[in-house]
């Protein structure tokens, strides 16, 4: 589309914005949610197709204003909390899917890592485990009870001291995206290489298909949460590193607040994952076809609400532009 029909087309409508932001505090949060989504769309393709035109500059700034307008608006009803998780995770997921991509290239070329090295080198899985844990690990295994770890703790403390873990390593490396993203994605890279590295060591001890029964009914959601936290972090990094038409100070604020919303967004995933590891991974007696089952819905959820939404998102916009 030329530039001047993109303008011609929406000219009107972003004068409406103007006026909306200028009455936020009197208006309801799901219409400002719905006219900031339709408005971030435009940018984001102001921002592909323009990338040094003054509209781009303008629409930056709007939106800057509009959401400035949203969060001052205290008077939020219930249904805010819905509208967050129904509709501003899946925009933030949108326009952050390049840093989910990356974040999730970053993980599965470590864990290629650790299956590689530990194939290759007997002494590395000790390395990245610890002596401890191996050897433990074995001697569950000698005596039968190979996933015994998860029956160490009774259900609840587990679950408590699992969840709030989780919790910490996410925000981890989120917070380590000041680094500009390499620290991000240096500790996505050593949560790859361990989670490689245990899953080839089950494998030569001939249990991998067990190993994985147990471990992917938490590790599907919790994996899928540390790699979108990772991407929280490139968010973060890459808000400064790269401000655009932004000056750096408020690219750095914007990068920070979509990058909180995306790590704020894995919360219920590590509670979810912290239930099952504490109350379910442990009865390893359940039917495969059970675990199994398990495993899928959650993998279908994460690329439902990771993914298909946000896309669905994106050709809704599209669509109403059209």
């Amino acid at each position: 589309m030329r530039e001047v029909s993109f303008i011609r087309q929406n000219i009107e409508k972003w004068k409406e914005v103007e006026k909306v932001v200028e009455q936020a505090e009197s208006l309801e949060p799901d219409y400002l949610a719905t006219v900031y989504t339709d408005l971030a769309s435009d940018l984001s393709f102001s921002q592909s197709h323009y990338p040094t035109s003054r509209i781009t500059i303008y629409l930056n700034n709007l939106a800057s204003a509009l959401h400035n307008s949203i969060y001052k608006n205290k008077k939020e009803k219930r249904s805010r909390i819905i509208t967050f998780w129904t509709k501003e995770i899946p925009l933030v997921m949108l326009n952050s899917r390049k840093e989910l991509f990356y974040s999730f290239l970053i993980f599965a070329v470590s864990v290629f890592v650790g299956i590689i090295s530990t194939m290759n080198d007997d002494t590395f899985v000790r390395l990245i485990l610890g002596d401890g844990y191996v050897d433990m690990t074995l001697n569950n295994i000698k005596n039968g009870y190979p996933m015994a770890v998860y029956n160490g703790s009774p259900e609840v403390p587990m679950f408590l001291g699992i969840t709030l873990n989780n919790i910490g390593v996410s925000l981890y490396i989120f917070a380590m995206g000041l680094l500009t993203g390499f620290g991000s994605g240096c500790l996505l890279f050593q949560n790859g290489v361990m989670l490689g590295a245990f899953q080839a060591f089950f494998f030569q001890q001939g249990l991998l298909g067990e190993s994985m029964l147990a471990i992917w009914i938490h590790g599907t959601l919790e994996i899928s949460a540390i790699i979108v936290a990772g991407a929280a972090g490139l968010t973060l990094g890459n808000g400064w590193l790269f401000p655009g038409t932004y000056s750096r100070k408020v690219a750095f604020m914007n990068g920070a607040k979509r990058g909180l919303k995306v790590v704020i967004g894995t919360l219920p995933l590590f509670v979810v994952a912290g239930f099952l590891e504490s109350f379910i991974t442990r009865h390893t007696h359940l039917p495969d076809m059970l675990r199994l089952g398990i495993i899928l819905v959650s993998l279908i959820f994460v690329l439902f609400y990771y993914l298909y939404l946000p896309n669905t998102l994106r050709y809704e916009l599209s669509e109403s532009k059209n």
